[in-house]
């Protein structure tokens, strides 16, 4: 009786972590730095599209939303929008289904000044 028991909880518990959907986990950004229009490769787990609705960079206080442009369940790959500011961005990502969350991932990326002499903004 006791074994039947036990065998029952871990099904059970089994069940519940397999209808759980994994979180996303962005472990690297490649290049580390760049401008508007230049394209960051983020790579981790979790990443498809099932899982990631929408990517932005942060300072904390103001998310701009990034343009993607293609995505894995281990990259994703944005070009720096026109209206990130200059400095060091974190990538946040907004999760997809009923319980949605902005999660802040543990990678950054400066976004650098314009050059004035090539940068018409």
């Amino acid at each position: 009786m006791r074994l039947s028991l036990i065998a029952c909880l871990l099904l059970g518990t089994g069940v519940v972590a397999y209808g759980q959907q994994s979180m996303p986990r962005m472990t690297s950004v490649d290049p580390m730095n760049g401008k508007v229009g230049d394209v960051i490769v983020v790579t981790g787990e979790n990443l498809q599209k099932d899982a990631v609705a929408k990517v932005f960079l942060t300072d904390g206080k103001n998310d701009t939303p990034v343009e993607v442009t293609e995505q894995t369940g281990t990259t994703i790959k944005f070009k720096i929008p026109v209206k990130a500011a200059p400095g060091r961005l974190t990538v946040m990502v907004l999760t997809t289904g009923k319980d949605a969350k902005y999660i802040e991932q543990p990678v950054k990326v400066t976004i650098d000044e314009p050059d004035a002499k090539t940068d018409p903004h």
